[in-house]
């Protein structure tokens, strides 16, 4: 589901003072409560409307109000309980820097859980600064590695990495299992130094940028980049590559990360470009911002091109690579080399499938199989439940993209099933 969800969750990043004083702080938040959940300064003189917050890790649900402050007469910025705060805080090994959700389940009711917090993660020291990996090629640093997608490419090209970071435990895994053991599983808050590079390449978390993310306010991994400029200045590195989503270039965020990069000596551009172009069977479009002590930045020359788009300049690039040339010769039941997740879809979803053309979406199904959520919505959604075209590159994969009710997800196969 795309929009913007400040309505229905807020992240919360934990300081040292939280933890030393058993506090959530709300502050830039009061706006998430109901007006009546506010009470007196002092219990004694009565309480606001109650709120039941369900805590993961605790067996009961917490009800609490939040204080008014005496003098100002405004909310204050915690819970009026917080003993409750101690053992959420002991339960999951919150540390200063970790990340707490809030969520809203109805105006009354909230669920707080953690988001991002350390103490749920493992460092198993397989980074070693002292060794450089053997090779003569250019060294590299990866930062919000992932399962090691860019990394893969950057190794083909010859580069060695000397250390990459992955909060993520399985996308870390991943991530030693198949490009390098050099890769600590933590946020990038928790490192202190890094070791000298080459080249710094990295995608900080795009969901506070992303015109489909949560938009959640405050959202501290807006922040994030700064942890990647900090290896930057650091490290010194020849070049450094960032990539995000597009609305990045249009955010206050990255004129300061482009000051900030400038000020450290590097010449910076930044561009948008699509995945296809470059032979990814995908159309993704997604900025690139490069920065470079040697020089102008320049960016390389696509190698594909849209074939309804085709010219005299382009006339030797070859076609955009499409969704038949990546799953086609795929066997519909996974195996040891062709693994996939599929679903198990229900009787009507079959029906559904069998509806919808290649290029196709939900206004292509019977008014008797259509949800009624999507009969009262008239406008929009022209993707949702859509199908693919078989020779033509795939949408932009995002989140859960193995859900038709998402996005434009299904393809032949699937119709056909």
């Amino acid at each position: 589901m795309s929009g913007r969800m400040g309505h229905r969750k807020r992240l919360i990043c934990i300081s040292a003072a939280n933890i030393r004083q058993n506090h959530l702080y709300l502050t830039g938040h009061t706006d998430f409560f109901p007006a009546d959940s506010f009470g007196p300064s002092s219990s004694k003189k009565g309480t606001g409307k109650l709120l039941r917050l369900d805590v993961v890790g605790l067996d009961a649900p917490v009800l609490t109000d939040i204080p008014c402050d005496a003098r100002t007469g405004k909310p204050r910025r915690f819970f009026r309980r917080r003993s409750w705060v101690r053992e959420f805080f002991a339960k999951h090994r919150v540390q200063p820097g970790d990340v707490v959700v809030v969520e809203r389940v109805t105006p009354h009711k909230y669920r707080v859980s953690p988001f991002e917090v350390t103490g749920e993660r493992q460092h198993n020291g397989l980074c070693h600064f002292g060794k450089i990996p053997e090779g003569d090629g250019p060294t590299i640093i990866e930062l919000f590695a992932g399962g090691g997608g860019m990394a893969h490419g950057f190794k083909d090209a010859g580069f060695r990495t000397v250390f990459a970071n992955e909060w993520d435990k399985h996308a870390c895994d991943t991530l030693r299992a198949n490009i390098t053991d050099r890769a600590l599983n933590c946020a990038i808050q928790e490192i202190e130094s890094f070791p000298t590079a080459d080249i710094v390449v990295g995608g900080p978390p795009c969901q506070g940028f992303s015109n489909l993310g949560e938009r959640v306010p405050n959202d501290p991994r807006n922040q994030l980049w700064r942890h990647y400029m900090r290896c930057v200045e650091q490290v010194r590195p020849k070049v450094f590559l960032l990539e995000n989503v597009q609305p990045l270039l249009r955010s206050a965020e990255y004129q300061e990360l482009r000051r900030l990069a400038e000020s450290f000596g590097y010449e910076v551009e930044a561009r948008v470009l699509n995945a296809a172009d470059y032979g990814a069977p995908q159309q993704r479009r997604r900025a690139i911002v490069i920065g470079s002590l040697v020089g102008t930045p320049s960016f390389p020359k696509p190698t594909h091109v849209d074939p309804a788009k085709r010219d005299l300049q382009s006339v030797d690039l070859q076609p955009w690579r499409t969704v038949r040339d990546a799953i086609g010769h795929m066997p519909l039941a996974p195996t040891e080399t062709d693994w996939h997740i599929g679903r198990n879809p229900t009787p009507k979803s079959l029906k559904r499938y069998r509806c919808v053309p290649p290029g196709g979406n939900r206004w292509d199904l019977p008014r008797r199989l259509m949800p009624e959520c999507w009969k009262k919505k008239t406008k929009g959604g022209t993707d949702l439940f859509g199908r693919l075209w078989w020779d033509r590159p795939s949408v932009t994969i995002r989140t859960e993209f193995y859900k038709p009710e998402k996005e434009r997800r299904c393809t032949q196969t699937q119709t056909a099933a």
